[in-house]
């Protein structure tokens, strides 16, 4: 049996190889072919989401988590949020919901959810929190590697009582001492103004 020469090995090996990467490119022209149902099919697999659980960069004793699981677009998007901070040994307490809406750009989210459990334990000469459910509030990422960035709808009241309107919250201000946002960024392809 003859020898194969190097050369020729790697020549093949890389045909395989290139061979292997636009094989599949035909499948997306046989979809293109059969129609905008198939078109269209394969756009709604992709979806935008904002994933992560950190803890704020605060003084010692002042204890703020957040952990948010969004997926979907705009007023399609479903998930869960769980926001939790204690001050101290007798303050403190936590409140989860439901995600309403999130839209992307680039690297930041934006979502906003409506509380549907809320216990917190108040301490004589810090805020009275009271119950929030029923509440929307706006949860902005900025997601930038290991320095991610988070703001909250209730940054300028201090305390979450407001609610907001849908996909709204505020600059993210908050700097993360640990733990880590995923922003996935998609959007529905525009119609053309022309038609």
């Amino acid at each position: 049996m003859p020898r194969i020469r190097r050369p020729f090995l790697m020549a093949g090996t890389a045909l395989a190889v290139c061979t292997a990467l636009v094989l599949p490119l035909g499948t997306t022209e046989t979809a293109a072919a059969a129609g905008p149902e198939v078109r269209a099919a394969r756009h709604t697999t992709d979806a935008p989401s904002l994933t992560g659980s950190v803890k704020l960069a605060r003084q010692p004793g002042d204890n703020v988590h957040f952990r948010i699981d969004a997926r979907g677009f705009a007023d399609k998007a479903r998930g869960t949020f769980y926001v939790s901070h204690h001050f101290g040994k007798t303050w403190g307490g936590h409140f989860k919901g439901r995600i309403d809406c999130l839209v992307t750009g680039g690297p930041v989210a934006v979502a906003t959810g409506v509380v549907t459990e809320s216990h917190f334990t108040n301490a004589p000469g810090l805020p009275e929190i009271g119950d929030l459910r029923g509440k929307r509030f706006g949860f902005t990422v900025l997601d930038s590697g290991k320095k991610d960035r988070l703001g909250y709808s209730w940054a300028m009241d201090g305390v979450p009582k407001n609610s907001v309107g849908k996909c709204l919250g505020s600059a993210p201000f908050e700097t993360l001492e640990k733990g880590d946002f995923k922003v996935h960024h998609w959007m529905p392809p525009r119609e053309s103004a022309r038609q």
